[in-house]
Parts: C-alpha cells; structure tokens; sequence
C-alpha cells in the first residue's frame, strides 16, 4: 500500500512539473475555483493532518486556518508552485517516517481518533489518487499536456 502511495505521490509532483507560477494558480475549469498549485497545498495539509497530526498525534503546526478549518485550495501571494511543491515533498517524507514507525494495524493516537495506520494509509491513496484526476484535468485544461 505504501508503494501504490508513493506512486500517486510522485504523480502529483509530475503533474504540475514544468508548469510556470501564473498557470499554476490558475483556475483553469470555471466555476471551479481549483488551481493546480491549490491542490498540492490540500495534500500537504492533508498529509500532515492524516499522519502526523490524527496517526501519530505528533506536536506539529495545525496545517489549515480557522477561516478556512478544511483548506478549500486556497493559495497566499507569498506563494510559488517551487515553494508548495517542496512543502508537499518535506511533508510527505514525513509521513513516511511515521509509517515507517508504526504497524498497520496499529492505532491512531491523537484525540478521539479511532482509526489504524491500514485505514488512513487506504484513505490516502484515494484522497491522492482524486486529485490526481483533477491534476489531470487542469494540467490538459492549462497547456494541452495529458498523461504524464
């Protein structure tokens, strides 16, 4: 399951590879508000709140603000794609050490939380793997690139 994860992983990075800062934080598909660079910045917060924060009940910085508790893809002018992709890399290495720390069936630590590493790993893979569907969409919708 951690091979199928760090596939879905690398294929998110793929995705935006190449993509400049203006394309990146564009949103492509209207109505949607969806930016390629938005996405990636919802997965490291989700790896983060998933592993670290729920699993492993580690003292890290809580990844989302109160105006906006679940990270709807928002992105800051302080950001570039560089910056987020290399936030996403960090905090998925984090993640991994924590796996790698930890039994499938061990469970999680942090408050009211009653789930198994087995469970967040499986929840992973389709959280990473949809969004590499919108990836998908975006990049095509952006540049004509596809199956990358």
């Amino acid at each position: 399951m951690t091979g199928l994860l760090d596939f879905l992983r690398a294929t998110v990075v793929n995705k935006v590879a190449g993509l400049s800062d203006e394309q990146a934080f564009r949103t492509p598909v209207k109505p949607s508000v969806l930016t390629p660079a938005g996405v990636v910045k919802h997965l490291t917060g989700t790896e983060r709140f998933w592993f670290s924060i729920d699993f492993a009940a580690a003292d890290v910085p809580w990844p989302w603000t109160d105006e906006d508790p679940h990270e709807n893809f928002p992105i800051s002018s302080a950001d570039t794609l560089a910056g987020i992709v290399a936030d996403y890399d960090d905090e998925c290495e984090r993640s991994r050490r924590v796996v790698a720390e930890a039994s499938l069936d061990d469970q999680a630590r942090g408050p009211e939380m009653c789930f198994t590493l087995r469970f967040a790993l499986a929840h992973m893979v389709e959280e990473t793997a949809r969004h590499c569907g919108h990836l998908d969409l975006l990049r095509e919708a952006i540049d004509g690139q596809v199956g990358m």
